[in-house]
């Protein structure tokens, strides 16, 4: 490992710019440092969280407005790229996906369409999490996409995460553009076949890293004890495992325990969570000793958690012999940390061999190739380096958001959250580069072209 000194990379300002943009919801400046690189010009920033306004305006020298919806859109001056990560979290598998019908966020994406209607930039480039695609069935999309091409804008739209442009992180994202004479001359980047590893990020002598907590430690040498203790031969599955699946006879294909009480029937002949006995429990108590999974008020579970749901219970039919011994280690945990995700198939069984994170979904394991996704939550989510038993600095969380040097939250969690929540830079360069070919070519801003 090498002591990372690299400033961030921004061409040095011109006397007049390829091209100006502007960067709503601009967060640590994701899309700013992008097209900076490329020699264009921010006349216009929006970002509503008052201490990342004020990061901005020392890492970029112009100060954010904040609440987008407070700005006339009269006022935001004219450009030749819009660029926007609107916020993501209607439209995320991680929340409520209430969509465009989240009462503070989920209409943001209109304000985009009325600056976009109102200042008619040359292109467009907007991020979001890819379930924006699937979402409502496809509806989200399709509205979004109608606005936009409305407005006179071809629009296209692709996955990419930055593990395809050489950065050690896994983290899909869609990126939808927009330009107003057409997409003709555009192509999509090609993602590189390149091999990475996260050790590229990583300090020597990381300043202040953060050492694990004991109960941290204590789930992961638990989960450590159950690896070690499965048979040499045995491949571990790729689908989550979920001990509290392991010993559980609740029904779960046909119907579901909250459908089976509500049709007043009882679940006495059934075990709930690691085979707890539910026989003689009240229903209500008999819910709450059920996996947090299978206690929704569904008539049916989805076919994925049916799935899910039957894989855990072969593989304890298949091997109770040994996980029994373990099972009552991990009764104390939460949720979240009874469940875990292999990804690291044909690799030696050592925990500590390897990338580390607690997601709601589980305790993830990953090869050290690539990070897993920074995520805008709690500081306990920041990606675990196994071989040092240490989070992840903040500092080298940017560098997987290609962000470089530039001026971090002095809080912990508030930096690892706006680096959860923000744009990979070299992503974004990558798409915009041959977006923006011809004003790059020709050395000068449309607005400047049309002036003359």
């Amino acid at each position: 490992m090498t002591q990372h000194s690299t400033k961030l990379a921004v061409a040095e300002p011109t006397p007049q710019p390829y091209f100006r943009f502007v960067d709503l919801f601009a967060g640590l400046g994701g899309f700013h440092a992008a097209l900076k690189r490329l020699g264009g010009e921010a006349v216009f920033a929006a970002e509503w969280v008052e201490g990342l306004r004020v990061l901005y305006k020392e890492n970029y020298g112009l100060l954010p407005a904040g609440d987008i919806n407070s700005v006339e859109v009269s006022d935001i001056p004219d450009h030749d790229v819009l660029t926007a990560g609107f916020p993501c979290q209607p439209f995320s598998k991680a929340g409520e996906q209430l969509g465009f019908e989240h009462t503070e966020q989920g209409h943001l994406f209109f304000k985009v369409a009325e600056i976009l209607a109102a200042k008619k930039p040359r292109f467009f480039i907007l991020e979001n999490v890819p379930n924006i695609l699937k979402h409502g069935g496809g509806e989200t999309m399709r509205v979004i996409s109608r606005e936009l091409s409305q407005l006179g804008y071809e629009v296209e739209w692709n996955k990419y995460s930055p593990h395809e442009f050489g950065v050690p992180q896994i983290r899909e994202r869609v990126y939808i553009i927009g330009a107003m004479g057409g997409l003709q001359h555009f192509t999509w980047p090609k993602p590189a076949r390149t091999s990475t590893d996260i050790r590229s990020v990583l300090d020597e002598y990381p300043v202040g890293a953060k050492e694990l907590p004991v109960d941290v430690v204590r789930c992961l040498e638990v989960w450590n004890e159950f690896l070690q203790a499965s048979p040499p031969h045995l491949e571990l599955p790729s689908f989550p495992l979920w001990s509290m699946e392991f010993g559980a006879t609740y029904p779960y294909e046909d119907t579901t325990p909250y459908a089976l009480i509500e049709d007043g029937q009882n679940l006495d002949r059934y075990k709930g969570s690691h085979g707890a006995q539910l026989e003689g429990l009240n229903p209500t108590a008999q819910l709450a000793s059920l996996p947090s999974h299978a206690r929704r008020p569904q008539q049916k579970f989805p076919k994925w958690k049916i799935d899910f749901i039957r894989q855990n219970r072969q593989f304890y039919s298949d091997n109770q012999s040994w996980i029994d011994p373990w099972l009552p280690k991990v009764l104390s945990f939460p949720s979240s940390q009874q469940k875990l995700e292999w990804n690291a198939k044909g690799e030696q069984k050592n925990i500590w061999n390897f990338v580390l994170q607690f997601r709601a979904s589980g305790v993830r394991i990953k090869r050290s190739r690539t990070a897993p996704s920074l995520v805008a939550m709690t500081d306990t989510q920041v990606p675990i380096i196994g071989w040092e038993r240490r989070y992840m600095t903040p500092r080298e969380c940017s560098r997987l958001q290609s962000l470089g040097d530039v001026i971090l939250p002095v809080s912990r969690p508030a930096a690892y959250r706006a680096l959860g929540n923000a744009v990979n830079a070299d992503v974004v360069q990558a798409i915009a580069r041959p977006l923006l070919a011809d004003m790059l070519l020709a050395g000068v801003s449309s607005l400047d072209a049309t002036a003359a």
